[in-house]
């Protein structure tokens, strides 16, 4: 069964710090403890209110993931791992490209090979990389556009 997108409601604040806090375990391991801690606070206080958030929830109403959009950009897409590949990542971009149009931007680690691919197999094309993430740490980011 497909799952509800809603928007962010507070009372699963605490549920899509975890499913981050899980998905970055299992796909940023080039990151160390102390990184994921580090990113794992911002989240924690207010990068999921910072951005336009929207969530999917399985039949029982739970999240199984969601999507961070600031305008057409992409800022944050997570799906926790007991849900990978069953579609929640591709029906939350669908459901951006509802909202904002196709021109979706987003920006990926290079040494998350699995989310590049995840993009790139969406349509998604580099137009540019920077040696530094958002908060200027050494973990490059490709920048990438949607084009189909």
């Amino acid at each position: 069964m497909l799952g509800e997108i809603v928007p962010f409601q507070e009372k699963d604040h605490d549920r899509l710090v975890e499913i981050w806090y899980q998905a970055v375990c299992q796909t940023h391991t080039f990151l160390t403890d102390e990184d994921i801690q580090f990113y794992r606070n911002l989240v924690q206080n207010g990068a999921l209110r910072e951005v336009e958030i929207w969530v999917e929830l399985n039949g029982d109403q739970e999240p199984t993931g969601f999507i961070g959009l600031d305008g057409t950009k992409i800022e944050m897409l997570f799906v926790a791992p007991q849900y990978h590949g069953k579609g929640i990542g591709s029906r939350l971009i669908k459901h951006a490209q509802d909202l904002k149009g196709s021109n979706l931007q987003v920006d990926v680690n290079e040494q998350n090979d699995g989310a590049c691919e995840f993009y790139k197999r969406f349509g998604f094309v580099q137009t540019g990389r920077s040696e530094v993430d958002g908060s200027g740490r050494p973990f490059p980011l490709l920048h990438l556009e949607y084009r189909r």
